[in-house]
Formats: C-alpha cells, structure tokens, sequence
C-alpha cells in the first residue's frame, strides 16, 4: 500500500510570527466541536427569558472551558502521552468509568446530533422527515471520516467553522443590538428564577467530552514536546475566543428576536427563531441563518465521530497495556504500519484501526433506533447522569495529573492554572449535584 499520500509530516519546531497563525487547528476543531445545537438551544432560551443579562456567564463558561482545554494540551504536550494514560495511572476506576461512559454517551450522542443536523437539512431542502434527513447525515459523516486522514478532515471543519462564525455574526449586526443594554450583561446580575440559566450557560459552552480529543489532534498535527507549549496556548485561546463571540452573538440574536416568547429545551427552539427573522428582514436573512445553523450541527458531529473515535481506540489500546508501561496514541499497534514512520502519520493511522472503525459504526447504525422513538427515557436518564459527572471527572483529574511529577516540571501547573481548574471543578461539582438532585428529586 503506498501510504505517502497520507502521510503528515510534523513540524519539529515551532512556528514563529505570523506563521503561528497558519499553524493554528486543533484548537479551532475542538471549540468548535464542542458548540452544537444544545449550546445554541441554551443560550436562546436564556436570551429570551432575561434579554443579555446573563451575558457575563457565558463569558465566564468560556473562560473555564479555555482553561480545561489548555490542561487537557498541557499535559499531552509535558507528558508525551495521552489523556487515557494519564487516568490509567490514577488507578483503574478513572478508566472504567471513562469506558462504560463512552459507550453510554455514544449510542445517545449519536441520535442527538444526527437530529440535530436532520433539522436545518428538512427545513432548508424539505422532501424528507427530519428522520430521513438525520439519517443520511451519519451515515455521510460516517464516510467522510472513515476516508479521510487529519490534515484534510482540518481544513474541511476549518471551512464549516468560519460559516458557522460568519452567519450567526452577521445575523447578530442584523438584529442591531442595543449596546446599552448588552454593556449590562457584564454587570453580574441574577434574576429571580435565573440560577438554572446561568449554570447552563456556564457548564455547556464548549463541549464535555470532546474536549479530551484536543490533544490527539495536536498530535496528529505533529505538535509534541513542551516547545510547543505556547502554540498550544495560542491555539486554543483562539479557538475558546472565537466561540465565545459567537455564543454571545447567539445570546444576542435571541434576546433581540425572542425577547419575552416562553420557549423550551428543544432543537426546534432554533426554527422558531429562523422563521422570526424571515418575517423580519427576508428569507434571505432565514437562510443565512439555517446554513450557520447547519455547520454549527455539521462540525460538532464530524468532530465527535473523528474525536472521539480516537478516544475509544486508546481506551482499548489502554486497558490491556500492562501495569507500568506508558499507552502512548503514537505508539499504537496498527497492522501494516511502519514503526519507522513519523510521530503525525502514526498518529494518523489510528484512524485505520479496528476500534476506531467499529466505533464509528457505533455512532452511526445503532442510535438510527432512537430515531423512531419519541422519548427514550430510561437510557436518556443514564446518558444525562454521566454526562453530569463527566466535567468534574475532567476537571478534577486534570488538577491531579498536572500538579503531579508525572510530567516535565516546566508543564505543571501554576496559580492560575490550578484557581481556574480549581474553580470549574468546584462549579462542574455543583451542576452535578444539582443535576441528579433534579432527576431524581
């Protein structure tokens, strides 16, 4: 098999000056993964209930989130191996949990965000149910990563985002904002009855577990060793930035546009507010932003089904590694590979792997079964456990393994590190309680 034509050499230095700009990627994949439809949802109820006051949480979210995805490269970087072996070493619970939740969390994600991108696709293109359209979504998605190698599935989400970025924009100039009233969003108000809002405004910006796929990506790239660490840095403070202009431009559009409307947690929150700017400004202005609509839905399932597919297959590599030796991503055992090839394109040709592949099949085929089902409660209930318990066990180890000499000395973490980690794992621990407390009363 001739495998230059997939190959990705790696940079082995840093790039310097504007340069550092063109390298950027991973950063951009994983925030931009980590926004979906449920974000959206979220943060137009919120700006239709309260207007912008409660823009300061979104900010803060973003800040947080910032921090969990500079640990999470961090330590990729400082360590030399991946996040599955950083909680390999924490003991043997942290990777249990991790595989009955990554199991779980698939067959219910894959439904959702297949739902997700079916919605604008019927509404944009009609013909089919949303079922119908939700179903050639995955199985398109499917295809597309099974096919392609990293440094094509980078520029083709790169292109989604800058959509995505550009039409929810565009839209928030269109509504005119009132900058009064946005400048009070960063006065810290709560509302009576706000709490909720503001802790899912907070806990939801930017992803949960796809933000451990961040640093996989670095390494697919090439990035490794703590000289990069700086890239790194730039890389996902770009990425967390431009998602945080855009959640506040989504907060933006459903406060001008919703404003006073009782609204639910529900997908087709988002058509409502695509058919009020048609009646506004033109349809024009509603398909602008159905296409924004449909790459915000399009990333966050091409990066899940590429992302963490490639957790799945570390965890497998991980639990059978024996006690003691590191489970490094670029070290995996893939048959036809060439150990004397390069870090990127071992890295890459994970992506040909049989656990990658089977849970991508995983993601796909199986979830189409909750498709044709209205309310799948008994697994939602579970799915919606775990996924409450995800952010703190993310947070929380993260502080363990990167104050830990596990890792180079000049990757550990400082005071401001470890008061954001220390503040998002105190925060991600209330959501949690507050969560089960509210399932189950």
């Amino acid at each position: 098999m001739n495998t230059s034509a997939t190959r990705l050499e790696p940079q082995l230095t840093p790039p310097t000056g504007k340069a550092r700009f063109r390298g950027l990627g991973p950063g951009l994949l994983a925030a931009a993964t980590g926004v979906g439809a449920g974000d959206l949802v979220a943060t137009m109820v919120a700006g239709a209930q309260y207007g912008t006051l409660l823009l300061w949480a979104a900010l803060i979210g973003t800040v947080l989130k910032l921090a969990l995805g500079e640990g999470v490269g961090r330590w990729h970087l400082a360590s030399g191996t991946t996040l599955l072996d950083g909680w390999r070493r924490l003991g043997r619970w942290a990777t249990g949990f991790f595989g009955l939740y990554i199991v779980i969390w698939g067959f219910v994600y894959g439904a959702t965000a297949m739902s997700a991108v079916g919605l604008p696709l019927n509404a944009l293109f009609g013909g089919l149910p949303v079922r119908g359209w939700a179903m050639i979504a995955g199985v398109v998605g499917l295809a597309l990563v099974w096919a392609q190698r990293y440094h094509f599935f980078e520029k083709f989400m790169t292109v989604l985002v800058l959509i995505k970025f550009a039409s929810v924009v565009a839209v928030a100039v269109l509504v005119t904002p009132d900058l009064a009233e946005l400048a009070k969003g960063l006065t810290f108000q709560l509302p009576a009855g706000s709490t909720v809002y503001v802790l899912g405004l907070i806990g939801g910006v930017g992803g949960t577990i796809t933000m451990a796929a961040y640093g996989y990506w670095m390494f697919a790239k090439g990035w490794k060793g703590t000289g990069w660490l700086s890239m790194m840095r730039l890389d996902n403070a770009v990425g967390y930035l431009m998602t945080g202009i855009f959640v506040v431009a989504m907060l933006i559009v459903g406060s001008t546009i919703l404003f006073g409307q009782k609204l639910t947690q529900s997908d087709s929150g988002l058509l409502i507010l695509g058919n009020e700017l048609g009646e506004r400004y033109g349809q024009w202005a509603r398909i602008l932003f159905l296409v924004g609509f449909l790459a915000v839905t399009t990333t966050s399932l091409l990066g899940v089904w590429n992302g963490v597919s490639l957790l799945f297959a570390d965890w497998t590599r991980t639990i059978r590694l024996p006690h003691g030796r590191r489970a490094e991503l670029v070290d995996a055992e893939v048959p036809g590979e060439d150990k004397g090839e390069t870090t990127a394109y071992r890295a890459t040709a994970v992506e040909k792997s049989l656990p990658f592949r089977g849970y991508l099949l995983w993601l796909t085929f199986p979830p189409m079964f909750l498709l044709f089902l209205d309310k799948p409660f008994g697994l939602t209930l579970v799915y919606g456990v775990l996924g409450s318990v995800f952010m703190p066990f993310l947070a929380i180890t993260l502080m363990l393994l990167l104050n830990s000499k596990r890792i180079e000395r000049d990757g550990r973490s400082g005071w401001l590190s470890n008061g954001l980690l220390g503040a998002a794992s105190a925060l991600f621990l209330f959501l949690m309680i507050t969560d089960l407390v509210e399932r189950f009363g």
